[in-house]
């Protein structure tokens, strides 16, 4: 009798072995309204692989076995290496086989940034930390062509879809990867308060070189093959390209000198540096260096938008199949009245995120169209603002539906524990919340930005009374704005308005009614779960169920 306390009931069974992308309604209709020409086939066996037992292994290996900074050799010569798990090297092999780094530079096909915001969305859902060094080798790219020296050397290997982590000369390497140091000590988002020195030290094949001291106080993935950082320069701030290890063969003078113990995002190496007089190479214009991050930023902080909301959509997707096998007072969590008013609350707030995430791709690879690039610059912050800030309280919430099993760190259903600590990140890296709205005012300042946005909302109008008042509105906002201490106000705003003019033309019609009444007309409380008992529950629950 006693072996009856050992049996295990009325848990539910991992989500594995599923496809990421074949059940993702709502991915695959913004695909349609985004890229309508897309061949999907990749897309398919990414989600594949990407549900895969053996895959989600390596993302658990990964996180439990973190980065170990290895500052010097057994023998007291400094090493200045950092050692990962052997499922980070399959992880990231596995990102790069994909182009999630390239794609938009070297593939030909019609729309190459949605193919790879897609596939990011994918990738976010299986393991997110790992996609750091990606998102920079995918940011830097276009900076790095204006030194035309440096990127006919670099170029083929940070295009390439093999993954090669050894420390060693580029031209020796199958595949490179860059990372980008800008924060220091005293300034984080003020990289004009930055104190780190760039004395000229001649030229060579590409170009003017320099020698550089200084610290940066966050430097991600540590272990990339070269970076481009800030520093003053006699011009004022400018953009170097420093490598890892010189065209001579020697390793540059960077000391590792710590990782940072963070909140999550633990398989990825962030780390504080010092330069001692390392080299580097000057990039497009000197003293015009802040301009040129800000421009690596927007495409950064379209990975933010991203990898948010691909966190949503898997911490969502757990969520639905956990209740839909768990029980509890007679019935299946999924039946219970008040649960399915939660789920069905997240799967609009999900889809909603996915929706505007791959119109800002979109925008990217239009954007030799004058009204995709007023857009760009428009869409780009406020999907980060409002996608980012929405990804913690998601993922507290859909934990929540998991209850203790949610909490605890274990492999399975532990998954939520990883994306729950993982959501900050994206809303504090790349400009937390105020400057990304502030960004969104000056955008909108310009003489073509509040048009572009009645353009763009303009096809919405009549088909929700809440939603056509608050686009009506928005003109006089933007014009009004005079002050920033409602700039955090018009980004949410705008950003509601922008996901309920895309869900019209992507979700079904359950999906737009009950966003429109719930975000904008006010039909809604102060938490998720807190919809309208009018709302079309099973048809929003169906749509978003992993299958």
């Amino acid at each position: 009798m006693s072996d009856l306390t050992h049996e295990v009931f009325n848990q539910a069974e991992p989500l594995v072995d599923y496809n990421l992308f074949e059940g993702n309604h709502a991915l695959r209709d913004a695909l349609k309204l985004n890229a309508p020409q897309l061949d999907t086939a990749a897309l398919v066996s990414l989600g594949a692989k990407l549900g895969s037992q053996e895959m989600q292994t390596h993302a658990r290996l990964a996180n439990v076995h973190t980065p170990q900074l290895r500052s010097h050799d057994r023998v007291g010569r400094r090493a200045d290496v950092v050692e990962f798990h052997p499922s980070y090297h399959a992880l990231m092999s596995a990102a790069t086989e994909q182009g999630l780094h390239g794609t938009p530079w070297t593939n030909k096909i019609a729309s190459p940034h949605v193919l790879r915001a897609a596939s990011f969305m994918l990738f976010t859902e299986l393991e997110p930390s790992i996609l750091c060094p990606i998102s920079m080798t995918y940011a830097v790219t276009p900076a790095l062509r204006r030194n035309e020296a440096v990127y006919a050397d670099w170029g083929p290997g940070l295009a390439s879809r093999v993954y090669d982590p050894a420390l060693r000369l580029w031209r020796d390497k199958a595949g490179l990867t860059m990372g980008m140091g800008m924060t220091e000590k005293q300034g984080g988002s003020d990289v004009r308060a930055n104190t780190t020195d760039a004395a000229p030290d001649g030229q060579d094949n590409w170009g003017q070189r320099y020698l550089v001291t200084g610290h940066k106080w966050f430097l991600s993935a540590p272990m990339c093959d070269a970076f481009l950082i800030l520093a003053r320069t006699p011009a004022g701030m400018s953009c170097l390209f420093l490598p890892r290890v010189l065209p001579d063969g020697s390793v540059n003078a960077m000391r590792i000198q710590r990782l940072k113990d963070k909140l999550g995002n633990k398989a990825n190496a962030s780390s504080e540096v010092e330069f001692q007089q390392a080299t580097a190479w000057l990039v497009g214009e000197e003293g015009r260096g802040v301009p040129q991050i800000l421009e690596m930023g927007t495409m950064t902080r379209l990975d933010c938008s991203l990898g948010t909301s691909g966190l949503m959509r898997q911490a969502l997707s757990i969520a639905l199949h956990h209740t839909a096998q768990r029980e509890a007072f007679g019935k299946r969590l999924i039946d219970q009245p008040l649960m399915r008013n939660v789920l069905a609350d997240l799967a609009l707030e999900s889809e909603a995120a996915t929706a505007l995430a791959l119109r800002v791709a979109r925008a990217f690879d239009k954007s030799a169209d004058a009204h995709e690039a007023v857009m760009a610059r428009i869409l780009t912050p406020i999907a980060k603002f409002w996608i980012c800030k929405r990804g913690s309280h998601f993922g507290q919430e859909a934990m929540e539906c998991l209850g203790g099993n949610g909490y605890v760190e274990e492999n399975g259903e532990g998954i939520m524990a990883r994306i729950y600590r993982e959501m900050p990140v994206n809303s504090i890296w790349e400009g937390a919340g105020n400057i990304i709205a502030l960004d969104l005012l000056r955008a909108l300042r310009k003489a073509d930005g509040g048009a572009a946005l009645a353009h763009e909302l303009a096809p919405a109008r009549g088909a929700h009374p809440a939603l056509d008042k608050l686009v009506g509105d928005l003109p006089a906002r933007v014009e009004q704005m005079a002050t920033e201490m409602e700039a955090r106000r018009l980004c949410q705003d705008v950003a509601l308005a922008l996901q309920a003019s895309l869900l019209l033309q992507t979700a079904p019609s359950a999906v737009f009614a009950a966003f429109c009444d719930s975000r904008l007309a006010g039909n809604w409380g102060y938490t998720f779960g807190t919809l309208g008992g009018g709302t079309d529950f099973g048809a929003i629950i169906d749509r978003a169920m992993p299958r």
